[in-house]
């Protein structure tokens, strides 16, 4: 099994948070009729897709 260091955890955890809070604004959005939540939400989501591609690249090579 492979450990991971301090900092690799805490990335993942702000990469696993942002795709987590992403959908839940988005959902609160639609509930509620309002598009700048939705916007909101959608901005979290390509912020939590372009966080994860720039780790993958600057982590592993």
């Amino acid at each position: 099994m492979h450990t991971r260091s301090r900092p690799d955890r805490q990335i993942r955890q702000t990469v696993l948070a942002l795709g987590a809070a992403g959908p839940t604004v988005i959902a609160t959005g639609a509930a509620l009729d309002a598009l700048w939540l939705l916007g909101i939400g959608v901005c979290g989501v390509i912020a939590a897709v372009i966080a994860a591609m720039v780790t993958e690249f600057v982590y592993r090579p």
